[in-house]
């Protein structure tokens, strides 16, 4: 009894997870990556901006003025007008609310599921991990444009009349975009599951009597959870540009829904005379999307232990 009692707050102490980097040694890291804090007050202005600005610039978005169709920015229209004479800002900061949730919501979604995925293959020593790893391989061989095209044609109109026109293709985008883009997710937790369940505080917990759910939540995937927040990261700028990239292919939202995407398309004919009703929604586009990535990879470097302070 002596003994035992004497040997298990040795075994108990070991049994723990290595302590991660507190928050100020990781927001140390994060300051030096300039790009990386510059991108975030970038990022912040245009969510700010898509967010509140409907008070600010309270101007309706289906407000039509043939006087002053394709005007150049001025005073009345900071962002110019389309060939209706719809106010450019108007619509562009209803549009960076979808464009923003669609691509947080896929992310959400992909992320999500490349967990659950990369868990399950990484924890299994059996036939689950290649069965999970070809399944992986499989999505990853698809071309996904025409897929999401395919996808989008068989249940646009089962969706629209369940969730409503809108709420229908925000779902069904998500739902694609989210369920196409996981892979990645999952191949990286898997490679860091493989390489954590394998370390001493893993196999001391285990050796303790730990269940699989409890190694998972507790010891592996905390230590797991730096790489798959710069993945995620990754995976709201590609989900913008592939939800840009259907609207602009006028397959995403109806067109009195203006998305940035959908702004690119309606106004590809009238570049030569208006190039502002492509320029602003292009370039919320771009700042969004390099804003996102230089996030990600200032997170990169801050949340990688071996980096010194």
């Amino acid at each position: 009894m002596a003994g035992s009692t004497l040997a298990s707050p040795t075994a108990e102490t070991a049994a723990p997870a290595p302590p991660a980097a507190s928050g100020r040694d990781t927001w140390r890291r994060f300051r030096r990556h300039r790009l990386a804090v510059v991108s975030v007050g970038v990022l912040g202005f245009l969510v700010l901006a898509v967010v509140v600005g409907g008070w600010v610039w309270p101007v309706a978005i289906d407000e039509i003025d043939f006087a002053a169709t394709l005007q150049g920015p001025s005073w009345a229209h900071p962002l110019g007008t389309d060939d209706l004479g719809q106010d450019l800002l108007a619509r562009m900061i209803y549009g960076g609310r979808i464009s923003l949730a669609v691509g947080f919501a896929a992310m959400v979604v992909a992320t999500l599921v490349g967990v659950v995925v990369g868990a399950l293959a990484g924890m299994s020593r059996r036939f689950l991990d290649p069965f999970l790893m070809w399944l992986t391989d499989l999505f990853l061989s698809l071309p996904q444009l025409p897929l999401l095209l395919l996808i989008i044609y068989l249940f646009r109109d089962q969706l629209k009349q369940v969730f409503g026109v809108e709420g229908g293709v925000f779902v069904m985008i998500v739902a694609v975009i989210g369920g196409l883009r996981w892979m990645p997710v999952a191949r990286l937790v898997r490679a860091q599951f493989l390489s954590l369940r394998e370390k001493e505080f893993v196999e001391a917990a285990r050796s303790q009597g730990a269940t699989a759910w409890h190694l998972v939540t507790r010891h592996i995937l905390p230590n797991a959870i730096g790489p798959v927040i710069v993945a995620a990261t990754i995976e709201v700028s590609s989900a913008i540009i592939a939800e840009s990239t259907l609207s602009f292919l006028g397959l995403g939202f109806p067109p009195d829904i203006p998305t940035w995407g959908r702004l690119l398309y309606d106004a590809k004919d009238h570049l030569d005379v208006a190039p502002h009703w492509a320029l602003f929604p292009g370039a919320a586009i771009f700042l969004t999307v390099l804003s996102i990535n230089f996030i990600g990879d200032g997170l990169r470097d801050a949340l990688d232990p071996r980096r010194v302070l």
